[in-house]
């Protein structure tokens, strides 16, 4: 057993999702503590000034183009990323998407466009690189969730319902390919700001509302996943499976105070 569990020095992830937001905190993360990385998507030109970080670090970074809703293009990356490294250690199922309506004014294709991104991707991107580490014994499959996959906010039902997905299939996966020696589980951030959600931090009421329902009283912070993704990928988390780690500040714990006084 290696002195440090915690280094990923040798390994190669692949982070989907990785042009903005929480795919280049995680991708951050795993680079300092020794992957190399496959970083993706929908436009490959959107991957070059990450991949140029990354390299600053001392790591390498091959970046591929990935359309989580297209079939054809998620069994195209899956053969290069592993073609190119010879071998594919950490999956971290990051990209997705959000609508914010009434549940009333979602249309059909918002479902399909959330659904189909968050969920069927997902599955699908863990199925193609599966194969693989199932051949080589050995594995860790992060999908990346949210606390809304164990609570429910008003305005993004789709959202909630695939993020709820995620935790039962991840559970579903840890069960089918723990033989195999790979690891399946979810890692569910709180409110962190992301292009995805920026034009709510600009309301400063919605925040202050935001930080009084958390424990901790402050939104995420990038570093405050770096922790969590580094164990999920190591082998300090090697008997964890399945299981869905909530880096929220508390807000999971209903962050509803029962007197009128404030601590």
């Amino acid at each position: 057993m290696q002195d440090n569990q915690f280094d990923l020095t040798g390994k190669v992830a692949v982070v989907t999702g990785a042009s903005r937001g929480l795919g280049q905190y995680l991708g951050r993360a795993l680079a300092r503590a020794g992957a190399d990385l496959v970083i993706t998507s929908r436009k490959l030109g959107d991957l070059t000034p990450f991949k140029e970080e990354i390299e600053a670090l001392g790591r390498r970074a091959l970046p591929l183009e990935l359309d989580l809703r297209d079939e054809a293009s998620i069994r195209a990356m899956a053969p290069k990323a592993i073609k190119h490294y010879g071998k594919i250690d950490v999956l971290v199922n990051n990209a997705g998407c959000n609508v914010r309506k009434p549940a009333v004014d979602i249309t059909w294709e918002d479902w399909n466009l959330v659904l189909d991104t968050n969920l069927r991707g997902s599955f699908f991107v863990a199925q193609a690189f599966a194969p693989h580490m199932i051949a080589n014994g050995y594995g860790r499959v992060i999908n990346i969730g949210s606390v809304t996959s164990v609570f429910g906010y008003a305005g993004i039902g789709p959202y909630c319902a695939s993020r709820g997905g995620i935790k039962q299939l991840t559970m579903s996966l840890a069960d089918e390919w723990g033989v195999h020696g790979i690891t399946v589980n979810c890692l569910a951030p709180g409110w962190f700001k992301t292009k995805q959600n920026a034009v709510l931090y600009e309301n400063p009421e919605w925040v202050e509302y935001l930080k009084d329902r958390i424990p901790l009283k402050r939104p995420g912070q990038p570093n405050d996943l770096n922790g969590a993704i580094v164990f999920l990928a190591s082998d300090a988390s090697a008997y964890i499976t399945g299981q869905t780690l909530l880096v929220d500040g508390g807000i999971s714990t209903g962050a509803i105070r029962a007197t009128t006084a404030k601590k």
